[in-house]
């Protein structure tokens, strides 16, 4: 994400769920909570607004800051979805986008 923009923050958010859905072959009633996480540069917007604008609007949403350790990766949006599936382990599809590949460079 280049900047703390509203809209930006929403559509990265969106691209990220829609990702992670594919990606897992997910359902929305598989859905049970989504947690998001933000760096403290990003607050123009709640990332679970734009998982209300997706349909998830009976799933429970959580926000919390990153901890802001120097030199960690800025205006990055993270997200922990608690599904239920029949997929093991091994076979979960963890999502990593745009600059947060590097992150984790053997998932992305």
């Amino acid at each position: 994400m280049e900047t703390n923009d509203a809209a930006e923050i929403l559509t990265a958010t969106d691209e990220l769920l829609r990702t992670v859905i594919t990606s897992n072959d997910l359902q929305p009633d598989d859905i049970v909570s989504a947690f998001f996480t933000v760096t403290n540069d990003l607050d123009a917007a709640f990332p679970a607004r734009a998982a209300e604008m997706y349909g998830w609007n009976i799933v429970a949403l959580l926000h919390a800051t990153e901890i802001p350790v120097p030199g960690s990766l800025p205006r990055c949006i993270r997200l922990l979805v608690h599904a239920y599936t029949l997929r093991t382990r091994a076979e979960i599809k963890h999502c990593y986008l745009r600059r947060a590949t590097v992150l984790r460079p053997d998932r992305a």
